[in-house]
């Protein structure tokens, strides 16, 4: 492998294996912690295995290691994003039902979010997963603040809303039940078949054109796909949740992200022609991001699963980022730079233009929305 990591506790890339169903092979240490301690994926393997009563032994040996699920306390759930401090993002309010995600996507960004409650960004960020039980009832509260106007809010930043616990815990839905009845503007973004659950209430706020979804796409390779995201929907179902949101009126944005040089970038064209066949109306992609620690995961994946290329797919990484394996500088933290970079946008531009995808969704009307009742009203319509 070419270089040399970034930031201070380099962690050695090993052949780790990743337990059954799981992205991550190893659990680097936290970078807020003082002591710091890597865990390699052999060696958690091996403990899981010792631990009497907590493990599930499969053909392969592979532990198989349970999702915990954890009470999140949070006072508040309409996240501001900070604008002056990333100006490249496109908008200023989140809703986070949960931290964490179960669906263990090797390469994703949000993954260094979870070492700020203490965790690793490694197996902890996809089986501690931090759930925001009260979520409805503190936007229904926010909502209702005369401070509120309104705005759109983007749901989720750090996380994925229809991960597998959603589909028992239902905080996703509870929340979009608050949006669809304050008719307040949101965009969704998933890799997951399970929002097609919320379509009745998709289907109002399309009414009031108060919502747009985006599905990510990474790869229309099965196996691949299930390598790299191994608890997220497979792409088949990723495709069929595209058709299904454009048949019932709802506007659906296909993201081709991330893009991974020599990985999946030849995908393009063939993702972004599935994806206006099943009728999606616009499409983006990013390139690769691997801040903090998710540098060592990636490669340590990369390892394991492509050992014949590996060397190549970070030299390709490290051509769009100035020869480091990241650059967070705004304006290229989602593009990147460079030759390869450009050609990555270029194809982009050229096969978005050819499949009717190169436009915008239409703006979010916001001029619906209505404040919810709260506190001595609901009391009061409560005794009516």
């Amino acid at each position: 492998m070419g270089g040399s990591f970034e930031y201070p506790d380099a962690l050695p890339v090993g052949p780790g294996r990743a337990p059954r169903g799981r992205g991550a092979g190893l659990q680097p240490g936290n970078r807020f912690e003082p002591v710091r301690l890597h865990v390699l994926g052999d060696h958690l393997d091996h403990l899981r295995q010792e631990a009497a009563g907590n493990r599930q032994e499969t053909a392969g040996g592979a532990a198989k290691v349970e999702t915990e699920v954890l009470p999140d306390h949070s006072r508040t759930i309409i996240n501001r994003v900070d604008r002056r401090k990333s100006p490249d993002i496109g908008f200023d309010w989140t809703v986070n039902p949960y931290r964490g995600c179960e669906h263990g996507c090797i390469y994703c960004y949000a993954r260094p979010t979870h070492e700020m409650l203490g965790f690793s960004c490694g197996l902890d960020f996809e089986t501690k997963i931090m759930a925001k039980l009260d979520a409805p009832r503190l936007l229904r509260r926010e909502l209702a603040s005369s401070r509120w106007v309104g705005e759109p809010i983007v749901m989720s930043g750090v996380t994925d809303p229809y991960q597998p616990i959603e589909a028992k815990l239902r905080i996703t839905r509870g929340c979009l039940e608050v949006f669809a009845e304050c008719r307040q503007a949101v965009t969704l973004i998933t890799k997951s078949r399970l929002i097609l659950r919320d379509l009745d209430l998709l289907r109002e706020l399309a009414r009031h054109d108060a919502v747009h979804t985006a599905v990510s796409v990474t790869t229309l390779n099965h196996e691949l796909a299930a390598r790299m995201e191994p608890r997220a929907s497979s792409p088949t179902d990723r495709l069929h949740t595209v058709a299904a949101l454009a048949d019932a009126g709802v506007p659906v944005t296909v993201m081709v992200a991330p893009v991974i040089p020599a990985v999946t970038d030849r995908e393009m064209p063939a993702i972004l022609k599935a994806a206006s066949q099943a009728g999606a109306t616009a499409a983006g992609y990013v390139l690769l991001r691997l801040p903090h620690q998710v540098k060592a995961l990636f490669l340590d994946w990369l390892t394991r699963h492509f050992p014949d290329r590996a060397g190549h797919v970070e030299s390709l990484i490290r051509s769009t980022r100035g020869g480091a394996l990241y650059d967070p500088a705004y304006g290229k933290r989602h593009r990147g730079q460079g030759p390869f970079a450009a050609q990555i946008q270029q194809t982009f531009e050229l096969f978005s233009r050819r499949y009717g995808l190169a436009g915008h969704p239409r703006p979010l009307v916001t001029t619906a929305f209505r404040r919810p009742v709260w506190g001595d009203q609901i009391a009061l319509f409560d005794n009516a």
